[in-house]
């Protein structure tokens, strides 16, 4: 066990990280607007004179695990008209694609425990074009790509500054930070570099009396005074000058009313840039800044040191560079182990970046719904509209966590079925924190008591795919293989809250009893011909391809739940039959049941397709092939003979119901037929319907692209789908870069481009069918090829086109990069790797949400997996 293994046994390791989140402004939780415009309410000019009530923002910031401390490095080039204290970027409004930041930054590496972190911020040495990036947004339609910070030109002849962040902790309450500033131009360059420390305000509200106090406290250190904290002093080297002020709102500024506050939260900003009198002479608040100005030569580089400790120390940098090369061999060392299969150095890289993006995307969260309503004792209250608006049937919610969020800049807050495939990659290294997440989402002060799962604080109401029971196991198995012992109060605790969730989706999905589930689902956004969460017309409905697959994946998950917790609670067995029947029904459904005995299955085309029920009965077929008819792929699990000999009840319960209900039995593909290793097949596809769905998904001039599967076909790139319901004419076109509609926001897009979660479950999938068909059974891949592989070995091969997108090919180019010639070229930019939301169909370039490692950090699970040859 290594170092960092050992201190992942210790809790308190973790009680500090990279919990700051890269925004708050524009949050659901930050707005007390009348009609639920977040992205007004709060904005990023407010952003430097608003003491935030939920949470705090910064660059490369981090915090203790209440939030009760933050530090974060704030820039000034002396050209700029604002400190640079936060990252910036577009609101949704303002983006001709939706909110995106307008920065360049990195997440360079992180161990699960936060015992050493590194991130970079490149931060131009010229006016930053704030002004330039909002109006030349503004002037760009949807069918144009996003005008981002490397399109103006800024970095081109390198007149910028790497800012690397470093941080090692000595202890769980010591932290070392290093800030390293690079001058990249060819020409000496200043700029002032202001660590800060302050306290989240909590006192301003009326809920908690205490307030914290910072103080200089000698020429070098600044004292953290606050009663729940072990962290006491912020020492640091050289001549900086202490700027004290207080995190509290700058009412003048926003408001334009006085709160006698003559120390407000941009005090140290409005001194700095405007010589203000706003920092207090007594050196004293709850905010501080030590600023240093430094004139750095052409290619030379400054260090600061500093030191967050609980430890009063009269040479507190005694051994710092020891420290700080012991904690970086200790996480080369963690890596080393974790990736003694990969031989490749740049897979290895790859596979530690995205790691280090799932750790740095950690965040404090806190939203108690009840107290967002009513607002709080000490401010005005909040119009009353918000009392029958957006989460007020959620007043149960009362979050204050860490969690896993999927870009703290564009999404940050967490999402349900995102924290799923989290979870996967972050089990990696860290088993014990995605358990508490997957846990924490089905806790009461997280759930709806109708067993309903929060989606996201912009709609908590929002159904998303029910992937989190598939996580649950893949965690509890991944802890399992690490640990040598399963954690089977983890598996039967959560197992019993899905239980009401399952519930819920039964009695809330399926209107009329038929197993095929309607609507609702969120989380494939703009894919479908319709908006798939907006109401239908009156007396239209709609039957989903995904929403009943995703049901009976469910269902086939809980089954595997049951029969695992039976092994050693026999009274599991009978939950065992239970979602047994439940997945039978749900596949008869799929083949021929529904209404008029109609099922999802095209048998002319080959494809499982949506349908839609008229008001005059008529049954109108959605015939679109997109990643909705390949979800069905996803229902699977193979049985082994040794399961069912260790659960005999079961098996017997089982053939039973398969005797009397022999129309089901049918649709159970493979049943009585034994696999390989004496298994059993649980599938929604037998063999003929498998091999001609893969016919489409493996067809190059389909789904098959260099890069993966895409979600849409790419045949409507030239022939849109049309069709005429209730008078209106719909398309959906093949769109395999950034949306070109304003659905959802418009800036996801699912009618083209590669999502990685989806094609991680497709590779899955194939594996789970292998292991039943074996080496026997082989497919033609590509399509039209004339080459047949197993099932397994296309599995393979899709997660090789996926790593495509990120590794350098032979002339060193990496495809996440597209056409930038300074990203594929330059060596201070070609090895660090963005992480997108998702990829371009055809050249797999990065789109979305540029630091969305959440779920595209799967390519970690799948780095590991290919090298294995799973």
């Amino acid at each position: 066990m290594n170092a960092e293994q050992q201190r992942l046994q210790q809790p308190d390791w973790k009680r500090w990280g990279s919990y700051v989140s890269d925004r708050q402004w524009g949050t659901v939780r930050e707005d007390y607007s009348a009609n639920g415009d977040a992205w007004n309410f709060t904005t990023h000019d407010m952003a430097r004179s608003k003491a935030w009530r939920w949470g705090e923002e910064g660059i490369a910031g981090i915090s203790d695990e209440k939030q009760l401390l933050c530090f974060a490095v704030a820039l000034w080039n002396k050209r700029d008209p604002i400190l640079k204290e936060r990252l910036f970027g577009l609101n949704n409004q303002q983006g001709n694609h939706g909110e995106d930041v307008k920065e360049v930054y990195y997440y360079l590496d992180a161990t699960p425990t936060h015992s050493y972190m590194k991130m970079l911020y490149k931060y131009p040495q010229q006016e930053f074009p704030y002004e330039w990036l909002i109006e030349e947004n503004a002037r760009r339609s949807r069918l144009q790509p996003e005008f981002e910070l490397m399109d103006t030109g800024i970095f081109n002849d390198d007149k910028y500054f790497d800012v690397f962040v470093e941080y090692a902790k000595a202890g769980t309450d010591d932290i070392l930070v290093k800030i390293t500033i690079h001058n990249r131009g060819k020409e000496d360059a200043s700029l002032h570099v202001l660590p800060t420390v302050w306290f989240r305000n909590t006192w301003c509200w009326g809920r908690h009396d205490y307030k914290p106090s910072l103080y200089k406290n000698g020429d070098r250190s600044i004292r953290l005074g606050h009663e729940k904290l072990k962290v006491s002093d912020l020492y640091f080297e050289g001549d900086g000058r202490m700027l004290f002020c207080n995190n509290e709102t700058n009412t003048r500024r926003l408001y334009h009313f006085d709160n006698k506050e003559l120390y407000p939260k941009d005090g140290i900003a409005e001194h700095l840039l405007h010589g203000k009198k706003m920092v207090n002479p007594a050196m004293m608040g709850t905010k501080a800044a030590i600023d240093y100005e430094l004139t750095i030569a052409a290619g030379s580089s400054h260090t600061i040191r500093l030191r967050l400790s609980d430890q009063e120390s009269a040479d507190a940098f005694a051994g710092f560079d020891e420290l700080f090369s012991k904690r970086m061999e200790e996480a080369d060392k963690f890596y080393a182990d974790l990736q003694e299969i990969v031989a490749n150095e740049d897979e290895r890289r790859i596979h530690r970046q995205a790691i280090a993006g799932m750790l740095w995307n950690k965040q404090f969260y806190s939203y108690k719904v009840q107290q967002w309503l009513d607002g709080d004792p000490a401010t005005p209250p909040p119009p009353h509209q918000r009392l029958n608006g957006r989460n007020n049937d959620w007043k149960q919610l009362n979050n204050e966590h860490i969690l896993s969020v999927p870009d703290k800049w564009e999404f940050p807050w967490y999402a349900a079925w995102d924290l799923g495939f989290h979870c996967v990659t972050i089990g990696l290294v860290d088993p014990d924190f995605a358990k508490q997440q997957l846990q924490m989402l089905t806790e009461e002060w997280y759930m709806h008591p109708s067993g309903m799962l929060p989606a996201y604080e912009w709609s908590l109401g929002d159904a998303n795919p029910p992937i989190h029971a598939g996580a649950v196991f893949r965690i509890f198995r991944m802890d399992a293989k690490a640990k040598g012992v399963k954690d089977y109060e983890f598996l039967e605790s959560i197992f019993h809250k899905l239980l009401i969730n399952f519930t819920w989706w039964v009695n809330r999905k399926d209107a009329e009893g038929n197993n095929i589930f309607e609507g609702g689902f969120l989380g494939l956004d703009n894919i479908g011909v319709f908006d798939r969460s907006a109401p239908l017309p009156e007396g239209v409905t709609a039957e989903q391809a995904d929403a009943t697959s995703w049901m009976a994946m469910y269902a086939l998950n809980m089954l595997h739940i049951s029969l695992e917790l039976a092994t050693y609670n026999k009274a599991y067995t009978g939950m065992a039959t239970k979602f047994f029947e439940h997945f039978l029904y749900i596949a008869g459904a799929m083949a021929s049941m529904g209404k008029n005995n109609t099922g999802l299955w095209d048998d002319e085309d080959g494809f499982f397709y949506d349908q839609m029920h008229l008001k005059d009965k008529q049954i109108v077929k959605l015939k679109v092939k997109s990643m909705v008819g390949l979800i069905p792929l996803f229902a699977v699990e193979v049985i082994t003979k040794e399961t069912l000999d260790n659960n005999p009840v079961f098996a017997e319960r089982m053939n039973w119901f398969l005797r009397h209900r022999p129309d089901l039995a049918l649709l159970v593909s493979r049943w009585y037929e034994e696999g390989k290793q004496d298994t059993h097949l649980l599938s929604l596809l037998g063999g003929h319907r498998m091999k001609r769905l893969l016919g489409h998904m493996l067809d190059e001039t389909q789904f098959l692209s260099d890069y993966g599967v895409r979600s849409l076909s790419k045949e409507y790139e030239t022939h849109p789908y049309r069709i005429k319901i209730n008078g209106a004419d719909m398309s959906v076109p093949y769109v395999p870069g950034d949306s070109d509609c304003d659905m959802y926001g418009g800036n996801s897009n699912w009618r083209g481009p590669v999502w990685m979660p989806m094609n991680f479950l497709i590779i899955e999938s194939l594996r789970k069918y292998h292991f039943y068909y074996s080496d026997d059974f082989k497919i033609e891949y590509p399509t039209a090829s004339g080459h047949f592989y197993t099932l397994k070995q296309v599995g393979n091969e899709l997660a090789c086109r996926l790593l495509r997108i990120f590794k350098s090919d032979k002339d060193g180019r990496r495809a996440v990069f597209g056409d930038n010639d300074k990203l594929q070229n330059d060596p201070h930019f070609r090895d660090y790797i963005l992480f997108h939301e998702y990829f371009h169909g055809d050249d797999g370039r990065g789109l979305g949400a540029s630091h969305q490692t959440g779920w595209t950090g799967l390519i970690a699970n799948m780095i590991i997996m290919k090298n294995q040859g799973l």
